[in-house]
């Protein structure tokens, strides 16, 4: 019997925060917390494509100076970052009616952030914040 142990790292990310959680909401505003922030390098400022065939968007790191960079802003007190790109409505014909999540959100090879529309689900903790009228 062949036996090969893999050692699980301990680092100074706990558990429930280890993985990559991005939203997007009908504002267009595109949220992601820590942990996907810094495995793209923390950039001041990300490019936003759109990939029509596949419908997916595209977070490429860039610098603030560079022409038609988003910067990335602070967003919550656990290191969170936004970027506003409410213009990706009107250029691709992207439609959001309510805050979705992306399960499979993944960091490329290249560093770039891949959001997958066709496999986005509502999000249960956006409407967990919502105050009763």
């Amino acid at each position: 019997m062949r036996i090969e142990w893999s050692i699980l790292p301990r680092g100074d990310v706990a558990p429930h925060h280890s993985g990559v959680y991005v939203t997007i909401n009908k504002l267009g505003t595109i949220a992601m917390n820590r942990v996907a922030y810094q495995r793209m390098g923390a950039p001041a400022a990300f490019l936003v494509m759109f990939d029509r065939v596949n419908n997916r968007i595209g977070l490429k790191p860039t610098g603030a100076t560079m022409k038609n960079a988003y910067p990335a802003r602070k967003y919550g007190r656990r290191g969170g970052r936004v970027v506003r790109a409410f213009r990706i409505f009107s250029e691709f014909g992207v439609v959001i009616r309510e805050t979705v999540e992306f399960k499979d959100a993944e960091i490329d090879q290249d560093g770039q952030l891949i959001l997958d529309l066709r496999t986005a689900r509502v999000s249960a903790r956006a409407h967990s914040q919502c105050r009763k009228k």
